[in-house]
Formats: structure tokens, sequence, C-alpha cells
């Protein structure tokens, strides 16, 4: 299981202290200690997320204790032309008493410092923004924030590098692209940079475009399944991205690592070992060649030839055979493992899909997937899981308070719209409010001024700011990645 703590060094946006974070972030880096799986500093926090099962919180505040402090490199000076034409422009220069052309003005006059890099690739946390300019994010964020809008929030600004959802308030576009996986160099800003606005009447070129790392190889040796037609969401996973959070990069992998564990051990491979995950509907997949499969999970069942296949239990398939999934009411993944693991290339150390961070891909019709590496497997094995029942564990987060756990916990929850980001949590109103942007757990129940939480899962931004008054314990994140739009939940505190 995966456990973490935030090291404070202040409360407010101060380059002085976020020089430190940073620092101490290089040097921890530089020679991580084994158990730690994630370093994310914020402007004045750095969190650290580490294997329970390799260290404990204790151990690794001593070990930081022995660390010493780096000296980050000087930042470059990027300018970047911007087109204030944004949606909220009018509106922020009502809020505020100035002029739409002051409000431009007093945007683009100051160089901006990058205190964080997070959130999605490649979103650069900047400030600080002219005081006069200083409003709260929006109550309720935007579903969609194309890549390229250039907003601010409180006393920050930043620039979307992809399509995303985004609680701030849009003031202009830009053209330049801030996040290019397929680069050597993928991302325009870092830590300690110093961006400027210049404002243009417009940007040559057609909005940002948004390339997509290809993992899948075209041609795999070893080629086992052909996709006849695609299921709602098919992507290739394995346990993820570690130590990549600094750069905005979602850890991905699989939502429900126990049940992909299973899969995976049902046909002979290592816990981690590349596979398949299908949401809600499964697609329908030709058999290339012989071999052992396994399927895990919830949301649907197996179909070998159309003959229902026992889940949690590994079976054999032939040149020809024909494999698919009917629906099943309970659950919302499965996962479907090969022996010998899945072809793909890797990006940051893992095959992972990432959709936000264009890495990877659902899987189309006509695609073919390979076998790794070809090995005999006896079929047959089988699994009886204890798969948990209840209410969700809850653990206090770093926003906690009374009030808001109590909301939590004394309630019903009905999920509401859910990918794998995070699940909207529709019911009462939990108290709320924003924080200086920190790294945002695995797990946390986020909950921004409107009182909707939202539980968020491994696609999530790795740096926001909301309240977060609790995170879902570790060992019950499986159970929360199979719930379904629609379906009703309850939380309690752990023990």
């Amino acid at each position: 299981m995966l456990g973490g703590f935030y090291l404070r060094f202040g409360n407010d946006m101060d380059e002085a202290v976020n020089r430190r974070v940073q620092g101490i972030a290089r040097s921890v880096l530089a020679d991580p200690h084994p158990a730690l799986t994630d370093v994310i500093p914020g402007y004045s926090t750095l969190y650290l997320e580490y294997d329970t099962a390799k260290s404990s919180e204790a151990e690794l505040r001593h070990w930081l204790e022995l660390e010493r402090e780096t000296v980050p490199a000087e930042g470059r000076l990027i300018v970047v032309p911007v087109v204030y034409d944004g949606p909220d422009l009018e509106a922020v220069a009502d809020r505020t008493g100035l002029g739409v052309g002051e409000v431009i003005e007093r945007h683009s006059r100051r160089d901006y410092h990058v205190y964080a890099v997070g959130f999605t690739p490649g979103l650069a946390f900047m400030g600080e923004l002219d005081p006069l300019l200083r409003l709260p994010r929006r109550d309720a964020p935007r579903a969609q924030v194309a890549a390229g809008g250039v907003a601010i929030a409180n006393l920050q600004t930043t620039v979307y590098p992809v399509a995303s959802p985004g609680g701030w308030h849009l003031l202009g576009r830009t053209v330049e692209p801030v996040y290019t996986p397929t680069a050597h160099r993928p991302l325009l800003f870092g830590a300690g940079d110093r961006v400027r606005f210049r404002p243009v009447k417009d940007v040559r070129g057609e909005a940002p475009v948004e390339a997509r790392l290809e993992l899948l190889p075209e041609g795999p040796r070893y080629p086992l399944l052909r996709v006849a037609e695609p299921g709602l969401l098919d992507v290739v996973v394995d346990r993820g991205r570690f130590r990549a959070g600094r750069y905005g990069f979602a850890r991905s992998g699989t939502v429900d690592g126990a049940a992909a564990a299973r899969a995976n051990r049902l046909v002979g491979n290592a816990s981690g070992t590349a596979l398949l995950e299908l949401s809600v509907r499964g697609g329908v997949y030709e058999v290339l060649m012989p071999g052992v499969v396994a399927f895990t999970g919830g949301g649907m069942r197996a179909l070998l030839g159309g003959e229902g296949m026992t889940t949690d239990s590994s079976f054999a398939v032939r040149d020809g055979d024909r494999l698919s999934f009917s629906p099943h009411i309970t659950g919302s993944r499965g996962y479907l493992a090969f022996a010998g693991g899945l072809e793909s290339r890797t990006f940051m150390g893992s095959a992972s899909v990432d959709l936000r961070g264009h890495i990877g891909r659902p899987l189309a019709a006509g695609d073919v997937l390979g076998v790794g590496t070809p090995r005999p497997v006896r079929p047959g094995r089988s699994f009886t899981p204890y798969l948990g029942s209840g209410a969700l564990r809850l653990l206090p987060g770093p926003q906690a308070s009374p009030e808001a756990l109590a909301a939590l916990t004394r309630q019903t929850f009905s999920i509401g719209r859910a990918d794998r980001m995070g699940a909207h949590l529709l019911g009462g109103a939990v108290p709320g409010g924003e924080v200086l942007s920190e790294a945002a757990p695995l797990g946390s129940v986020q909950v921004p001024p409107g009182g909707v939480p939202i539980l968020l899962l491994h696609d999530r931004g790795t740096l926001g700011g909301y309240h977060k008054p609790a995170v879902v314990h570790p060992a019950d994140l499986g159970r929360a990645a199979q719930l379904r739009p629609g379906q009703r939940v309850q939380f309690k505190m752990a023990g």
C-alpha cells in the first residue's frame, strides 16, 4: 500500500521558500530512498509518497534529516505571445473594477516565477499576480478548457498545456506549445523559470497541436489478438508512472490494482506486467495464436465463442477463437492478462496509457496486440478473492475538519460523473474551500467551494488548490475504482 506525508515550509507564495522546497526535492530525487514512489513539490510544501511495505513515515523523516539541500539551477526567461480574448476577460474586469485594457496591461507587465509544475503535464503554477487582479477560483471548475488557455486565480497565473478541466478565469490564449510528449524536451516550463506574457492582436498559426505519443508497436513480434470491435475504454496499463508527479504526469496504471495483480498471477506474470483494463463495456477480439489469458474485476463477464468464462480464472485460447464480454450489473472495470504480458513501448518507465497526457490511446478497431514473451502456462487456475463490502474507509486529509468529516460520513452519496480521474459524489454539500496549490494524494476526497466532493483516482491532477478533508484508505481504493454512475456509496472513518 501507499502512504504519504507533507513537509510544510510556509503558507504563502514566497520565492525564497519555494527555492528551498525545490532544492530539497532535487536532493531527494538525486539519490532517492528505495521506498519513495513520488516526490511532488508545491508552492511551499513537499509531498512524499512511499511504499508502506518498505518504510514508514518516521523512518523517512529521519532519513530526510540526513539529506543536504541543493541549490536549484537558474531558470530561463520564456516569452509567451497571448491574444487576450478569453471568455472571462470582461467578467474579470467587472469584478476587479478595472477596464479590460488595464487587466491586460497589469497581467502582461511583470515576469512570473514558475513555482511548480503539476495538475497536468507541463502546467506551470506561476506568480505573483498583480494584487488588483486577485480573484478566487470558480466555484465549480469547467469540465473542459482548451489547450493554450491563459488563466488566473488568486495570485497565480498559468497556461493550460492540454485540454482539461479547469477552475481558473480565462483571459486569453496562446499557440505556443506548452507540452509535446513526442519531443526530446516535452515540457516548455520548469520550476524556477521566469515567464513573460506578450500581448498580441493575433497569433500566427493554429491552436496548439495536441500531439499523442504512440506506445503500441505497429507490428508486434507475437500477435495474439486483433480488435474487431473496441469497448468503451480499453487501455494498456501496468503499475503506472512513479516519481513523475513533479512534471505533472498522473500515476495512470491500474485503478483496481488488486484485480489486475490477480489477473497477472493467474497466468504466471509478475504483478506489474502490462495488461488490458476494460471499462464498463469490453470489446470484441479475434484470437491470432494459441495462448493463456485470465480475466478478473467487474463490470462484465468474459465470453469465449459465446460461452461464459468464470471470472478470476485463466483459460486457453486458440487461433480463430472470438473473445468478447457481456455486461454485468456490479463493478465497472475488468482486467485481461496474457501469459507473457503485452508488448508495448514505455514512457517514463511505464506502458500505461495516460489519456490527459496524450501518452498512448484507447484501443481501436484493427489494432493488433502482441505477447511480450510467449511461454507455456497451464490454464484452469482460479482464485476466490475477498472483495470487501460496506462503507469505504477514510483517513483524515490535509484540510480535515470535524464539520467536513461529519458531512462525508453521515450521509449516503450517489456517484455522478466518473472516469479514471475521479468520481463526483452527489449528495448534501460538504464544507470545502481553497488552499495554496499543493500535491493531491491518490484517493483524496477533494471539495471545491461549491461543496460537491470529488474522489480522486489514478489519472487525477498531481497538484490542486481545493480542500482535501479526507483520503480513501489505500486498501479500499480498488473498491472505490469499481463504483459506477448512479451507484450509492457511504464512507466511515478508519478505525
